[in-house]
């Protein structure tokens, strides 16, 4: 893992450039030297499930309702905290706001102090045989949804007194894989000119222009910077002065969204080639667009999903860039954060005890990781019991990290505990 960097005469221009056109960050009035970063921690969240932003028309010629799932620490006394709209990833085909992919950043990141919301968007394909064209239109649709999400929130400060105590200078939107397209697209796409020829806005679903008919209208869908987790643009060429801020993480051997230039690859055949984060993030040190780029090394698709390691280098990368923007005394940090030097361990070992499951949710088959957070034992049991309490399974495992198959439960939330500990946690199989 590493940072991206210019060779050093671009970079000594990026700067340059970057002196005369980097955004003014207004400070939030909560930036107590740790908030929004690992060590200012919430005990818990509380989520509002469902809550209606906005619909559209959707590929099936149906309206669909669009909702989000809003996470909030739980005990927090501030009235106006950034927001963090969050879209799942699925290719536009599929995926859904309550993804193993998004759900433990949402949790972590609420327990920053963040507010976050998981967001549905409309997905699927209108023609499966010209799957590339489609795709496009896949994206324009998903483009219009965040557009409505911002304008919701907005809209719930100015006519509903703020029920979630969101500061609307301070609205963050992205992803991870399909959910960072939207953002970056919604960065960067700001021309009528640039709406794409695939785009026909006399179909339903597809009209309004930039904005689109998702909902909310009269107020403004501007963000104030973007979240890529595996992301692209269609083109860089997008890209122009005064864009957004980015903040992209991206492993080096992504084979299904490029991680420089290349082909987006569904089940292994090429769909449309596109610009990875590399080549984003090097556009933006040249157009002077604040940009922070995380490389994890000989990484695939997204993995902070299944990598504990990732997923830390993930969730610090976000923070860590999101929190210097919020804060202007915040010495500036991008990429994952040296653990030892802000108390990474001491803050996992509060928060879960002497070892933790990760993830919070995994899909039916995949694997729940098992990590000691303390000098791990040489051989331990463990047991795990659905959501009544009924006994499922035990097994003896050994190490830091042991990986627990999941292939025999049903769906649901289960509790897996080990004896001679004090906890015990929850996750679900989806």
């Amino acid at each position: 893992m590493k940072q991206f960097s210019l060779p050093l005469r671009s970079a000594a221009m990026a700067l340059f450039v970057a002196l005369l056109f980097v955004p003014v960050h207004a400070q939030v009035d909560d930036c107590n030297g740790t908030r929004y970063r690992y060590t200012s921690a919430f005990e818990n969240f509380n989520v509002s499930y469902d809550v209606e932003y906005g619909n559209a028309i959707n590929t099936t010629g149906l309206n669909q309702s669009l909702v989000v799932d809003i996470y909030e620490p739980e005990g927090d006394v501030h009235e106006s905290r950034p927001l963090i709209i969050m879209g799942h990833g699925g290719f536009f085909i599929g995926g859904d706001n309550a993804g193993v992919d998004v759900v433990p950043l949402c949790e972590d990141l609420a327990k920053m102090g963040y507010v976050v919301a998981s967001m549905s968007y409309r997905v699927g394909v209108d023609n499966f045989l010209d799957v590339s064209n489609a795709l496009v239109r896949s994206v324009w649709r998903a483009y219009h949804d965040g557009k409505a999400a911002v304008r919701f929130f907005r809209k719930t400060v100015e006519e509903g007194g703020n029920p979630w105590g969101v500061n609307t200078d301070h609205i963050y939107l992205g992803g991870v894989s399909a959910g960072a397209f939207i953002g970056l697209h919604m960065a960067s796409i700001d021309e009528e000119s640039e709406i794409p020829p695939q785009v026909d806005q006399s179909q339903p679903g597809m009209g309004g222009g930039l904005e689109g008919e998702s909902g909310n209208p009269g107020y403004s869908s501007s963000i104030a910077g973007v979240v890529n987790i595996g992301g692209a643009l269609k083109t860089v060429d997008f890209m122009s002065e005064g864009d957004a801020p980015i903040v992209s993480v991206h492993g080096t051997n992504d084979e299904t969204v490029p991680f420089s230039n290349g082909m987006i690859m569904l089940s292994g055949f090429p769909i449309t080639e596109v610009d990875g984060s590399a080549m984003i993030h090097e556009a933006a040190q040249a157009l002077g667009i604040e940009s922070c780029l995380t490389e994890i090394e000989g990484a695939g698709h997204a993995p902070h999903i299944t990598d504990s390691d990732a997923y830390y280098e993930t969730l610090g990368t976000i923070s860590g860039a999101l929190s210097s923007w919020i804060c202007s005394d915040y010495e500036p940090v991008c990429g994952p954060y040296d653990y030892e030097a802000v108390g990474v361990a001491e803050w996992l070992q509060t928060q879960y005890g002497q070892w933790r499951a990760f993830p919070t949710a995994v899909d039916a088959g995949e694997p729940l990781q098992i990590q000691w957070l303390v000098s791990p034992r040489a051989a331990w049991n463990y047991e795990v019991y659905d959501a009544s309490g009924r006994f499922i399974q035990a097994a003896t495992g050994a190490g830091e990290w042991f990986a627990v198959p999941t292939g025999n439960l049903a769906a649901g939330l289960h509790f897996i505990r080990i004896p001679g500990t004090t906890e015990s946690h929850r996750f679900w199989v989806q």
